[in-house]
C-alpha cells in the first residue's frame, strides 16, 4: 500500500532508485569487505559517493544486510520544493520504537512530529518563545532520539536533496555522535567529496567528526568493460557474452549497473546481435530529470552535444549551440555539475551513449535539420583534416543529399587515395545509398567498382553494381568496366563461379568497343580454369583471343594484366610454356598487381608439384602484400601458404592457423573453403576426428566458388580415406564421385593427383576394377603433354595401387618397382604424406600376399606419419599389422617410447582432453572400448596427472 506523504510534501522521481540486481555483487565484493570492519567500529561515520545508477543504494543495502547486531534505519532524501521539515528522519524514526525510560525529557518536543510515537514520548515541553529556540529544541531531541536507540545503524541516502533541516541534523550528529552509533551517508556526485570544505561535491556540509570517530569515505566508480561482461553475462543466464558485446554495453551504458540492468531487462536476446539497444523508459527519464534542472543556455548547449556526438571543445558547441564563448562556458559549467555531460579528450561529452540518444530525443524535431546544418558548417571551419563522413551525415540529417554524396564521395577518395580498399568501399557504397544525380551516381559506381576488388566487401557492392548498371544511362566504356569488375567480384568473392564467367564474358562487347586492352585483360581472366567453371578447351579458345588482341595493347598497365592472367591460366593448365611466360612478366610488376600474380602461381605450382617454384612465387607475393593494404590479397596470400604448408607436410601450428583464417575469411568464399580445407584435413589427419573432419570438408566443398583444382579433389580424396578405413568401399565409391564429374567435365586431369589414387583405391576394393582401369587410362591422357609432376606421381601411384587387381604378383619386381618409383617421386616431390601413404599400400600389399618385407615397409610408411605428426594414419596402419598378425613387442628401437606417448595413446589421450567418453574414443579411432581403458590408463601413468582434466595442459592443447 502506498504511504500518505505528510502535509506540503511533495513526491518526486529518483534519479538513483535501487537496483534490484541478482546474484553476485559484480565489482563491489572488495569495497563492501573493507565497509564492514569500519561500520563496526563506533562511533563511525561512512560515506558512499558516485553518480546517479553506479549502486550506492545497492552497496548500502548489502552492508547493512550484513551487518550483525544492530538495528538498521534507512532514510532517503526527496527532490522537493517545499519539503516538511526533518521528512525522511521522521518517517524513519516514526517505525522504531525506544523504550520510554531511556528517552529524555527533551524528546517530548516531538510529540507534535511523530504522533506514532506519542504514547511513549515524555510530555511535550511549552512552547518556546522564540522560534530559533524551537527549532533547536526539535535537533536536540532528534539527537536524544537518535542516541536513545543505543547500537544502531542509520543510513541516510540521496544528500545532495537534504533540506536545510535534516543537514542541520546529520551536522549535529557528525560532530557529536553517540557512542553506539553507525551512521552511512550516501550522495550523488562525479567525484570524492572534501573533507576539509564546505560545499563539497556531493555533501551539502563538511565532514569533521571528532578524532576518536571512525570516517571512511569511498567513491563509486562505473564497472570496467570487463565487469560490465560479467554482469552481463549473469542477467542473462549465460556464462559469458561475447567481447564484442561487451565493449558495445559498456559505451552504451557507461559502465552504471543501474542502466546495464534496465537495457538488458528489455532486451533478452542483445548477445545474439550486436545492435544498439532500445531506450529504457527509466533512462529517459532520469536524463529528462536532469535537463529540466538546467538553465536554458545549458540545454542548448547539451543539445548541441547530443547532435556532435563525439567530444566537442567549447568553440564548436558554441557555435551548434548558437551562442558565445561566455555563455558556453557558463551553460557547460551547469551541465557538468549536473552531471550531464563530462570533459574528454580536450572536449566535452555524455557520460554513455544512451544518455546522448535520451538528449537528442528530447530535441524538438524541428530544431534538429538547423543544429546538424550549424554542425556541418561548423566542423567545415573547424581546424585540422575535414572530418568529411561526419560532415556528410550532419548534411543528411539536415536534408541536405547532395552535400552529404558529395562529402561522402570525398571521404572515400581519401581513403582510396590512402590505401585504405574497405573505408573507400563503404564511403563510396553510402555515397549511392544517398540518391545522387545519375551523373554522379554512374561515376561512383565505377570508383566503387574498382576498389572493391581488395576490400573483400558482402554482397551489397555487386548488388549497388547491378542496379547502377540496371538503369542503362552509362556508356559502352564505363559499363563494361564496371560489369567486367562486377564479374571479378562474382569470382572471387561471392561465391557464384559461372555467373561471374558470364558477367565478365558479357563485358567484353563494351569494351571492345573503347579498349582492347580492357577486352583483352577481361579475355585473359575468364581463360583462367577452374573445376567449377568451363572445359579446359573453352578456356584455351578464350586464352588465344586474348593472345590475338595483345600486340594492340599499349596501355602498360592492361599489357601487364593480361600477360600476368596469361601466365596463371597456363600454369595451371598445366602447359609446359607457362614458365616462359611467366618470364615475358614486366619487371615493373609491383603492388597490388605483383602480389595478386605470384599468389596465383605459387597456388598454381603447388597443385602442379613445382615446390621450389612455388616456395619462390609465394616469397615475392609475402614481399608485395606487405607494402599493400588490402585485406582480399592478404587473405589470398595467407591461404595459399597454408595449402602449400600441408601439401609440404609443415603442419606444426597449422591447424591453429587455418582456424583463425576460417573465422577471419568467412566472407571470401573460396578463401574460407581453402582454410576449411585445410582444418578438415587436419583434424582428421592429426587429431582422428573423422566426423568433426568430414562436417568441415563438407562445408569447403558447399563453400567454394571456382577451386582451381584443390578443394573438391582433396575434400573427396580425404572422405574416400575415412570410408575405406572403416571398411566402407562402395560409400567411399560414391563419395569420389561428385569430384570426378568436375574432372571428367572440365578434362582438368593435371588436378587430379590427390583424386585419382583414392578414387582407383575406392573402386578395387569395391570390386570394380575394370572403372579403376579406365579412371587410370583417362588420368594418362589427361595429363600427356602437361607439365604436372604431382599428377605424373599420382598416375605412378595408381598403377602401383592396380597390381591387386591385375593379377600382378606383390613382391615381384615389376610390383615393387611401382610402388618404389611411385614413393619415390612423391618424396622428389617434398609431399611426404604421400609418399608414406604409398608406402601404407605397399607394405599391406605385402602383408596380404605373403610377401617378405610387408612390416617393414609398414613401419617406414608409419616412421614416416610419425613425422609429420600423422596420427590417425599411424594408428590404421598399426590396425593393418595387427589384422595381419603381426603383434608390436614393447621392446626399445623405432616402435618403444618407453615414459613417452606412443602415437595411438597420444591420439586417445587428445580426444580425451577434449572431454570425449571412452565408447566415442573407440568410436572416433576405430578401437575396442577395453583398449581405450588401457590407452587411457598408460596416458595418464605416462603424463604424471591423475584426471582426465588435466591431460589437456600437458599435451599443450
Amino acid at each position: 500500500m502506498r504511504k500518505e506523504l505528510p502535509r506540503g510534501r511533495k513526491e518526486a522521481v529518483n534519479a538513483d532508485p535501487p537496483i534490484p540486481l541478482p546474484g553476485a555483487f559484480i565489482g563491489r565484493s572488495a569495497l563492501l569487505d573493507g565497509l564492514r570492519p569500519a561500520l563496526a567500529r563506533r562511533p563511525s561515520v561512512v560515506v558512499i559517493t558516485g553518480e546517479a545508477g553506479v549502486g550506492k543504494s545497492r552497496l548500502v543495502r548489502e552492508l547493512l544486510d550484513t551487518t550483525p547486531s544492530s538495528r538498521t534505519l534507512v532514510a532517503r532524501c526527496q527532490e522537493s520544493d517545499a519539503p516538511f521539515p526533518y521528512a525522511p528522519l521522521l518517517e524513519t524514526l516514526s517505525r522504531c520504537r525506544p523504550r520510554p525510560e531511556d528517552l529524555p525529557p527533551v524528546t517530548g518536543a516531538l510529540r507534535g512530529l511523530l504522533p506514532d510515537l506519542a504514547a511513549l514520548l515524555p510530555p511535550a515541553p511549552p512552547p518556546a518563545d522564540d522560534p530559533r529556540t524551537g527549532q533547536h529544541r526539535v535537533l536536540r531531541a532528534l539527537c536524544a532520539l537518535t542516541a536513545s536507540l543505543g547500537s544502531v545503524v542509520l543510513a541516510v541516502e540521496d544528500l545532495q536533496w537534504a533540506a536545510e533541516d535534516t543537514v542541520a541534523f546529520l551536522r549535529a550528529l557528525v560532530s557529536d555522535p553517540p557512542p553506539e552509533l553507525g551512521l552511512v551517508l550516501t550522495a550523488r556526485s562525479r567525484t570524492l567529496p572534501h573533507t576539509d570544505a564546505a560545499e563539497g561535491d556531493g555533501l551539502p556540509f563538511p565532514l569533521r567528526p571528532p578524532p576518536h570517530v571512525a570516517l571512511v569515505e569511498r567513491h563509486l566508480v562505473p564497472l570496467s568493460v570487463v565487469e560490465t561482461g560479467t554482469m552481463a553475462a549473469e542477467l542473462l543466464g549465460v556464462r559469458t557474452v561475447p567481447q564484442e558485446f561487451a565493449d558495445r554495453l559498456h559505451g552504451w551504458t557507461g559502465g552504471l549497473p543501474y542502466v546495464i540492468e534496465e537495457v538488458l531487462r528489455r532486451w533478452p536476446d542483445s548477445t545474439t546481435r550486436v545492435l544498439e539497444p532500445p531506450l529504457p523508459a527509466s533512462v529517459r527519464r532520469a536524463v529528462e530529470e536532469r535537463l529540466r534542472h538546467l538553465p536554458s543556455d545549458a540545454r542548448r548547449v547539451v543539445g548541441a552535444a547530443a547532435v556532435l556526438g563525439d567530444p566537442a571543445p567549447v568553440h564548436l558547441l558554441g557555435a551548434v549551440a548558437g551562442l558565445g564563448e561566455r555563455e558556453t562556458r557558463r551553460a557547460l559549467a551547469a551541465a557538468l555539475k549536473e552531471g550531464v555531460v563530462r570533459a574528454a579528450d580536450g572536449g566535452y561529452v555524455f557520460p554513455y551513449g544512451l544518455a546522448r540518444r535520451a538528449v537528442y530525443e528530447a530535441v524538438a524535431e524541428p530544431e534538429r535539420p538547423v543544429l546538424h546544418l550549424r554542425a556541418a558548417r561548423a566542423l567545415a571551419r573547424h581546424g585540422g583534416p575535414l572530418p568529411l563522413v561526419r560532415v556528410a551525415e550532419h548534411y543528411r540529417c539536415a536534408g541536405l543529399s547532395t552535400e552529404a554524396v558529395r562529402c561522402l564521395e570525398a571521404a572515400a577518395d581519401r581513403a582510396a587515395r590512402d590505401g585504405d580498399a574497405g573505408g573507400a568501399t563503404d564511403g563510396y557504397l553510402d555515397a549511392l545509398r544517398g540518391g545522387p544525380s545519375a551523373v554522379v551516381r554512374d561515376r561512383i559506381a565505377l570508383k566503387l567498382a574498382r576498389v572493391a576488388l581488395n576490400a573483400r566487401p558482402g554482397p551489397q557492392v555487386p548488388a549497388a553494381l547491378r542496379e547502377v548498371l540496371d538503369q542503362r544511362s552509362l556508356g559502352p566504356g564505363p559499363s563494361g568496366e564496371i560489369r567486367l569488375l562486377l564479374g571479378l567480384l562474382l569470382r572471387n568473392q561471392s561465391g557464384s563461379g559461372l555467373e561471374a564467367l558470364e558477367e565478365i564474358a558479357r563485358a567484353v562487347p563494351d569494351l571492345l568497343a573503347v579498349s582492347t586492352g580492357q577486352a583483352a585483360r577481361a579475355l585473359a581472366i575468364i581463360a583462367i580454369p577452374s573445376l567449377k567453371g568451363w572445359p579446359l578447351g573453352e578456356h584455351r579458345r578464350l586464352l588465344a583471343e586474348a593472345e590475338r588482341l595483345l600486340p594492340q595493347v599499349d596501355e602498360k598497365d592492361l599489357r601487364s594484366a593480361v600477360l600476368a592472367n596469361r601466365a596463371t591460366a597456363l600454369a595451371l593448365m598445366g602447359d609446359p610454356s607457362a614458365w616462359d611466360a611467366v618470364a615475358d612478366l614486366p619487371d615493373a610488376l609491383t603492388g597490388e598487381a605483383a602480389a595478386r600474380v605470384h599468389a596465383n602461381l605459387a597456388g598454381a605450382a603447388t597443385a602442379l608439384g613445382h615446390p621450389v617454384r612455388a616456395r619462390a612465387f609465394q616469397a615475392r607475393a609475402w614481399q608485395a602484400v606487405r607494402t599493400n593494404h588490402a585485406p582480399y590479397l592478404e587473405a589470398f596470400v595467407e591461404t595459399t601458404d597454408m595449402l602449400a604448408a600441408f601439401t609440404g607436410g609443415r603442419w606444426e601450428g597449422l591447424l591453429e592457423r587455418a582456424e583463425r583464417a576460417e573465422e577471419q575469411y568467412g566472407d571470401v568464399p573460396d578463401f574460407h573453403a581453402e582454410a576449411l580445407l585445410v582444418c578438415g584435413l587436419l583434424r582428421l589427419h592429426t587429431k582422428g576426428q573423422t566426423d568433426v573432419a568430414r562436417r568441415l570438408l563438407e562445408r569447403a566443398v558447399r563453400t567454394t566458388a571456382l577451386d582451381t583444382g584443390i578443394v573438391l579433389t582433396s575434400a573427396a580424396a580425404a572422405v574416400v580415406q575415412v570410408h575405406l578405413a572403416a571398411d566402407r568401399p562402395a560409400q567411399a565409391v560414391q563419395a569420389v564421385e561428385g569430384a570426378l564429374h568436375h574432372v571428367r567435365r572440365t578434362g582438368a586431369w593435371v588436378w587430379a593427383s590427390a583424386l585419382a589414387p583414392s578414387a582407383v583405391q575406392a573402386l578395387v576394393r569395391d570390386g570394380r576394377a575394370g572403372e579403376a582401369h579406365l579412371l587410370v587410362a583417362e588420368l594418362a591422357d589427361g595429363i600427356t603433354g602437361r607439365d604436372a609432376p604431382a599428377a605424373r606421381a599420382a598416375l605412378l601411384t595408381c598403377r602401383a595401387l592396380l597390381t591387386s587387381a591385375s593379377g600382378l604378383q606383390a613382391g615381384s619386381g615389376g610390383s615393387d618397382g611401382l610402388y618404389a618409383a611411385a614413393t619415390d617421386a612423391w618424396a622428389a616431390l617434398e609431399r611426404p604424406y604421400e609418399a608414406a601413404y604409398v608406402r601404407e599400400a605397399w607394405g599391406l600389399r605385402l602383408l596380404a600376399t605373403g610377401a617378405a618385407g610387408g612390416r617393414t615397409v609398414l613401419h617406414e610408411a608409419i616412421a614416416a606419419y610419425q613425422d609429420i605428426d600423422a596420427v590417425w594414419d599411424v594408428l590404421r596402419c598399426q590396425r593393418g599389422l595387427r589384422d595381419h598378425g603381426q603383434v608390436t613387442v614393447r621392446r626399445p628401437g623405432a616402435l618403444g617410447y618407453g615414459d613417452h606417448l606412443s602415437p595411438r595413446e597420444r591420439a586417445v589421450a587428445r580426444l580425451a582432453a577434449l572431454g570425449l567418453s571412452n565408447r566415442e574414443i573407440a568410436h572416433e579411432l576405430v578401437l575396442s572400448h577395453r583398449t581405450v581403458e588401457h590407452h587411457v590408463a598408460r596416458a595418464l601413468r605416462k603424463l604424471g596427472v591423475s584426471s582426465r582434466t588435466e591431460i589437456g595442459s600437458q599435451l599443450g592443447l
